[in-house]
């Protein structure tokens, strides 16, 4: 069995919730978006979130 890659969202808020989403997420954590990168990613589950302003398109 292999695991599939993370999760990337576009978001339009520097400062994001992950709860890994579904019934078998993780705790809630707050996470903030780096102005200098545009992402950050969440220490458990690995979801990537982008902010919107970096995104090329």
């Amino acid at each position: 069995m292999t695991t599939g890659a993370p999760e990337t969202k576009i978001v339009n808020e520097w400062r994001v919730a992950c709860d890994g989403g579904g019934a078998l997420g993780h705790p809630r954590v707050w996470l903030q978006i780096a102005k200098d990168t545009g992402w950050v990613e969440c220490k458990y589950c690995d979801c990537k979130f982008v902010h919107e302003s970096t995104v090329d398109g």
